[in-house]
C-alpha cells in the first residue's frame, strides 16, 4: 500500500514538473518573439543591437540610456598554473617581510 502512495505522489510531482517546464518554454518563446528587436516603444527599451550593424551587444556594455559605452574594458588573460606559481614565488621572495637565508648573508 505504501508503494502505491509513493508511486502516486511521484506521478503527481512529475506531472507538475513537466507542466511547469512546458509553461516556462512557452513564456520564454513568447518573450523572445516580443523582444526580437522590433519593440513597440524602443525609447523605453534598452537597445541590445549596435546601431546599424545588427550585432547584439551585451547589456553590460550599455549605459543607463541604452547607448554603448566608450570606456576601456578590463581584459583577463589566462596563464598556466606553473607561470602563476613562479610569479607568486618571485613576488614573495621580493617582499620585505620575506626572511633571508642565513647562508646568503655575508
Amino acid at each position: 500500500m505504501l508503494q502505491l502512495i509513493y508511486i502516486l505522489a511521484f506521478t503527481i510531482i512529475a506531472f507538475l514538473a513537466v507542466s511547469n517546464l512546458i509553461k516556462s518554454l512557452i513564456t520564454v518563446s513568447m518573450s523572445a518573439q516580443r523582444y526580437d528587436g522590433r519593440a513597440a516603444n524602443p525609447s523605453n527599451q534598452f537597445s541590445i543591437y549596435a546601431s546599424g550593424t545588427g550585432k547584439v551587444l551585451h547589456p553590460e556594455l550599455l549605459d543607463d540610456y541604452g547607448n554603448p559605452i566608450n570606456e576601456p574594458l578590463l581584459v583577463v588573460r589566462s596563464v598556466s598554473v606553473d607561470d602563476a606559481r613562479q610569479k607568486l614565488d618571485a613576488l614573495y621572495e621580493a617582499s620585505p617581510s620575506h626572511p633571508q637565508d642565513p647562508d646568503s648573508e655575508s
